[in-house]
């Protein structure tokens, strides 16, 4: 099974496994309105499927 971090979550969601609140954003936009919908400290995190998001481009 080949899924991202975000889509793993989903899963272990509907089976009931406690994940920590999330949402997958696509712009700088979007990652300023979940944190502020979050509340509180948020950390953002490069979704990619390769080897080592710093690689990516990512942190």
């Amino acid at each position: 099974m080949d899924l991202f971090e975000y889509q793993a979550r989903d899963v272990f969601e509907k089976y009931g496994v406690p994940v920590l609140a999330g949402i997958v954003a696509d712009t700088p936009e979007e990652v300023r309105a979940a944190a502020e919908q979050l509340g509180g400290v948020t950390v953002v995190k490069a979704q990619v499927k390769t080897g080592g998001r710093g690689k990516a481009g990512g942190v």
